[in-house]
């Protein structure tokens, strides 16, 4: 399948790198705000110039074409400064988001073969390299105030960004993608059109490829990038209220917050012009939620992997959908090829499963000195009269008698976990290099947003449960952190040598079982609290001394275990308090030691 329109392409004709993109925004919206936080507002104009002066204090640390530069910064304006006075010396950005675990964080900055740092001045003296320049967005402007313009001799195919992801050699992998892949999304005409007077908000971790929707979308449209909390922060407020404040018209939200919040408060996103989901399957439940009641603007899903420049199909949801169907992943993006592949790398008949393959310009380089990870991933494969070189995703999809696309899940072992794609074995082999684990093992189980991560461990004479999460906490994101955590004596294994899976599975479904032997909730609270876990974790039989994180809960559930609390019980507790007291005995007893709370109803 492929879309081609003539208008794109003529503007990809006038606008090959970001550095054009950004220069020609300049040129026709100078006077216009660019980028804002709390407390800092610049116009496109003065954009250019604060970039001009931080690219050319790069410039005089030798960083030029092909080289890579880290970006370590909190959230704020200063950190898109970062990322555009980087792309302006032709060098590519890592954007690290400083809350990742250090060791996650350092492994990117020393993968990437970053050749400088730009942190704050608190974070210098972090355990970066010592043969690794750290400076500041402020030092480099300061050093730089008179400097000349910068110029970069900068091709479509050249790298502008590294963008780590998770994948089969189970540690992140470098995704190096293009100026020409990034600006054919930015200005593609098959996405929701956004307008100069747009604010995009911007909640995506900058490791996150939805970071690249936020930024340069935005910034193609000449419209005003509004810092705001991340996500996680996000939905611990009031989304609503957040964004009708910031006056926010237009967003990127993850497909899971998205289902999470429809089911909380349908209305959150009233205030916005364009709401755009993806990086997991978006419900059709929450859909209807969302057109059904006081948004009114246009609603897209989008599809694709980091590999293909964060989206290479799209579709726009409306009134009339399906809610007894799966929400579809669309059309191809402008420039974009998608060929649904079976086992032999042949196309598949009409309405067949195939494996989802990728083409066109979204498509990246590879991955970052990866050659074998590159050459299995990326491959030439004929399709129909021609030869391609193609991305093959791993995920499988149908092209529907109406012409749409729809996903169908993985076709390997990785899964999505709130939205992130993941793969057992990087927490596999995260395990094993814990002095407390001998061995270990790692399945992906449960259906849609229910799905979570199980290990099971072989642990050494000094081992226990709790210092083996203490220990992941400390080194992965949560969503790599297993929800449950099962100790076995070896893990078993099939009479042909490999490891027995669904033996697995027995063992993990009779840990589940296990909770059925558990304490009667006896309390008023403590059975509106059981029922509630119940209800949101989708377990069966919660005690009273069941623990919310131990049964699968994460921040999403208790963000709106929170938002239940506080309308059934006029309760004063923060989300903090929530999060703090997950075991339910203890956050029953917070309840009622509350004195602005009011008692539960028999």
């Amino acid at each position: 399948m492929n879309t081609n329109a003539e208008g794109h392409l003529a503007r990809q004709q006038r606008v090959g790198t970001l550095i054009d993109l950004f220069a020609a925004t300049v040129e026709e919206h100078g006077a216009r705000p660019a980028v804002s936080d709390e407390s800092v507002t610049l116009t496109y104009a003065e954009l250019w110039a604060k970039t001009e002066q931080v690219a050319s204090g790069l410039r005089a640390f030798g960083v030029g074409q092909g080289d890579r530069v880290a970006i370590h910064l909190e959230r704020g304006v200063d950190l898109l400064v970062a990322v555009l006075a980087v792309v302006r010396t032709g060098s590519a950005y890592v954007a690290i988001d400083v809350g990742y675990p250090e060791q996650r964080r350092v492994h990117m900055v020393h993968s990437a073969r970053a050749t400088v740092v730009v942190t704050d001045t608190a974070a210098q003296d972090s355990p970066w390299d010592e043969k690794l320049v750290t400076t500041t967005v402020g030092d480099l402007t300061e050093a730089t105030a008179d400097a000349t313009p910068v110029v970069a001799p900068v091709a479509a195919a050249d790298p502008a960004s590294i963008l780590f992801t998770s994948g089969t050699t189970g540690r992140p992998k470098g995704v190096e993608l293009t100026h020409g892949g990034l600006v054919n999304f930015a200005t593609n005409a098959a996405l929701p059109r956004i307008l100069p007077t747009d604010r995009m908000g911007q909640v995506s971790s900058v490791s996150f490829d939805a970071f690249h929707y936020e930024l340069w979308c935005a910034i193609a449209a000449g419209a005003e990038v509004v810092v705001m909390p991340s996500v996680p922060e996000l939905l611990g407020r009031d989304p609503r209220r957040e964004l009708k404040r910031r006056g926010i018209t237009t967003m990127l939200m993850p497909s899971m917050a998205v289902n999470h919040l429809a089911k909380e408060d349908r209305d959150a996103f009233a205030a916005l012009r364009v709401l755009c989901t993806g990086g997991d399957v978006i419900l059709p439940q929450a859909c209807r939620e969302i057109l059904d009641g006081q948004f009114s603007g246009e609603f897209y899903n989008l599809y694709g992997p980091t590999e293909g420049t964060t989206a290479c199909t799209a579709h726009r949801v409306t009134a009339d959908l399906d809610a007894a169907q799966p929400v579809p992943i669309g059309v191809p993006l402008d420039g974009c090829r998608v060929h649904l592949l079976d086992a032999d790398l042949q196309p598949v008949p009409a309405g067949g499963t195939g494996q989802i393959f990728i083409g066109g310009a979204g498509v990246a380089r590879g991955y970052l000195d990866e050659p074998a990870e590159t050459a299995a991933r990326f491959v030439d494969i004929p399709c129909g009269s021609s030869w391609g070189r193609l991305y093959a995703t791993g995920d499988l999809g149908r092209l529907r008698p109406d012409g749409l696309l729809e996903f169908l899940g993985r076709s390997d072992q990785q899964g999505k976990i709130r939205g992130y794609r993941v793969e057992p074995f990087e927490l596999e082999r995260t395990l094993r290099n814990c002095p407390l684990v001998e061995d270990a093992a790692v399945l992906v189980h449960g259906e849609g947003d229910g799905k979570q991560l199980a290990a099971f461990v072989e642990l050494a004479e000094d081992g226990a449960p709790a210092a083996v999460r203490a220990y992941l906490s400390e080194r992965l994101p949560d969503f790599l952190v297993p929800a449950t955590l099962i100790k076995i004596e070896q893990i078993p294994a099939t009479a042909n040598g490999k490891r027995d899976n669904e033996a697995l599975r027995e063992i993990l479904r009779d840990d589940l079982h296990r909770r059925e032997r558990y304490q009667k909730p006896d309390s008023r609270t403590e059975r509106y609290l059981a029922d509630l876990f119940e209800e949101l974790l989708g377990v069966e039989q919660v005690g009273t001394h069941d623990d919310f994180f131990a049964l699968g809960g994460h921040s999403l559930l208790a963000f709106r275990m929170h938002r239940r609390i506080t309308r059934d019980f006029g309760s004063g507790l923060q989300l903090q308090d929530v999060i703090r007291h997950s075991r339910l005995a203890d956050l029953a007893n917070a309840l009622d030691a509350d004195p602005t709370g009011r008692p539960i109803r028999a």
